[in-house]
């Protein structure tokens, strides 16, 4: 039977399914030699601590790379790291129209100037009820709620059908910035007939509904009326609805605001560009923190993900010059914790409760909630556009599957399970995961962008756990040792269990080795260099349980 070569419309994540963050979706349209395509959202998650030394981390995108000529755009759906993080670094490999809305484009503008460069990306601004083409895809952005200004879902269609694209949404029926998530519009599309729901996972497993971002804004203001001293407040920083209504709070409260952090400042530049910082007082100086009485001060900070470098941290362990917090002051967690960053949050929760700070978090009172979706909120999306498949998205394999089942129950008719490197054809037919395509993921080391092999991460790893050896052997014209060799070990235990100098046992492992080979033998350095290595390599495991990298040098 002959292979279809008719037109097809296919999806393919190379990130963010299957995993949370670096969300990266790949949408195809054409024939399978010769497709069209259209990139949504570009995406980074951040090294956890077996990445020892790595800034970034950034989807593979070597399959889209190599057909970028027939790429006809990327739309970036908000300007939250994980979906638009990598584009300064991945574009320049694309360079294909970009499409964003005007606080996503500000913030990507800032960040190019505050990194020190970066390419100047041509930037096509689109607004919340908007459409715009793409080669053969018809685009139109719908307005939801999100923790961020501006986040939009997306219907793509096609001559094969519609496809709603909701990035991260919630329903929040008070947000604190507008507008609200368009249930009208999405109900008008679903009328219309949606071929394939692509739809947020992250809040899946959680029954129920979020709480508004006003009820938080409610919670925050009660706990900075009722504190006897200052409150610092730590959330994300581009949550500018929080750090909003935080300001509110202590406008009303007879308080003056400082922000602490560079990212926070930055978001805030870019938000009050665009008039949503209207109305609220100006934040004070750093350098005026020590007039202001302890009662009358609010703190917006970095670092909610106890990263060392944050402001938090920095006043967990009273490092900053002219601010600092004390016993009796109050620090609010507006925000929940990233998997991975538990045993970094923990530890600047003990420092700054050895200050005598008291600690208030999501539990204690409602000072956050989530910006994606719970289980009757996804119920209602499935409700309004009535999709014939559902593809759930943006969460790791339980999410995935807790959300492919509320579909299955919601009477979905296809749901398909797919997961980064997954083509599936949405149509014609029905949904059938039709290849596999690569995927993986690339590093952000210092200047330079690469994967784990052109980086030396593995390496770096081995390093992080056992050090490293270098030996310096010379051999005179007949191929005896010239001296003793030359070594030195870094990361390295000193003494064994019976105190002696495990230098010294890696020593005479060296000379030993020489010593074993048969003179003429040792013509071949390489043979040499081999010997020496494994007999360094073997003593240092024997006499400390752990094999360094060892490095070899044989001269004559």
């Amino acid at each position: 039977m002959a292979r279809y070569s008719g037109p097809e419309f296919v999806f393919a994540p190379l990130g963010g399914v299957g995993e949370i963050g670096m969300n990266f979706a790949l949408y195809g349209f054409g024939p399978a030699d010769r497709r069209e395509w259209l990139v949504v959202d570009v995406g980074v998650t951040f090294p956890d601590a077996t990445l020892p030394g790595v800034d970034l981390v950034l989807p593979d995108i070597r399959f889209i790379e190599a057909q970028a000529d027939r790429l006809r755009g990327i739309v970036i759906t908000h300007a939250h790291e994980d979906h638009y993080g990598a584009l300064l670094e991945l574009w320049p490999k694309l360079k294909a129209p970009v499409w964003m809305t005007p606080f996503a484009a500000g913030l990507l503008e800032a960040k190019r100037q505050s990194d020190g460069g970066g390419p100047k990306i041509p930037v096509n601004i689109f607004r919340a009820g908007e459409k715009f083409t793409a080669g053969p895809f018809g685009i139109e952005a719908v307005a939801v709620t999100h923790s961020i200004p501006e986040p939009v879902s997306l219907a793509i269609t096609t001559p094969l059908g519609t496809v709603v694209h909701t990035a991260d949404w919630k329903i929040d029926p008070a947000p604190e910035i507008g507008p609200l998530t368009n249930e009208a519009r999405f109900r008008e599309i679903g009328d219309a007939g949606v071929l394939a729901l692509v739809c947020d996972s992250t809040n899946a497993l959680r029954d129920g509904e979020s709480p508004s971002e006003q009820a938080v804004g409610q919670g925050l203001r009660s706990v900075i009326e009722t504190a006897p001293g200052r409150v610092a407040v730590t959330t994300f920083s581009s949550n500018v609805g929080r750090i909003r209504s935080i300001a509110e709070a202590a406008r009303d409260a007879g308080r003056q605001c400082l922000l602490l952090g560079r990212s926070l400042k930055r978001v805030v530049n870019v938000a009050g560009e665009l008039g949503y910082m209207d109305g609220l007082p100006e934040f004070i100086a750093e350098e005026d923190f020590g007039y202001i009485p302890r009662e009358n001060l609010v703190v917006i900070c970095t670092g909610s993900q106890g990263e060392a470098r944050a402001a938090l941290a920095k006043l967990a362990r009273d490092e900053m010059k002219t601010v600092a917090l004390t016993a009796g002051d109050v620090v609010v967690f507006s925000s929940r914790t990233i998997p991975g960053n538990e045993k970094a949050i923990l530890e600047i929760k003990n420092l700054l409760i050895d200050q005598g700070v008291k600690i208030i978090e999501d539990g204690d009172a409602l000072v956050h909630v989530s910006g994606h979706p719970r289980r009757n909120e996804l119920r209602r999306m499935y409700e309004w556009t009535r999709p014939k498949i559902g593809i759930p998205v943006h969460g790791e394999a339980a999410h995935l599957v807790a959300q492919g089942a509320l579909m299955a129950e919601a009477g979905i008719a296809e749901v398909a399970q797919v997961r980064d490197g997954d083509m599936i054809r949405l149509a014609p037919g029905a949904a059938e995961i039709v290849d596999r395509v690569p995927f993986g993921r690339f590093y952000k080391d210092g200047k330079l962008v690469g994967d784990d092999e052109a980086m030396g991460i593995r390496e770096r790893r081995k390093l992080s756990f056992a050090g490293h050896v270098a030996v310096n052997v010379v051999l005179d014209d007949k191929y005896e040792l010239a001296g003793e060799p030359d070594i030195v070990s870094i990361g390295v235990a000193k003494l064994d269990a019976r105190g002696e100098e495990i230098e010294d046992i890696m020593l005479d492992a060296a000379i030993g080795a020489v010593d074993s080979i048969p003179r003429q033998r040792r013509k071949d350095l390489d043979l040499v260099q081999e010997a020496v290595r494994r007999a360094v390599r073997g003593s240092a495991n024997e006499a400390w349980g752990k094999k360094p990298l060892v490095t070899v040098f044989v001269t004559r």
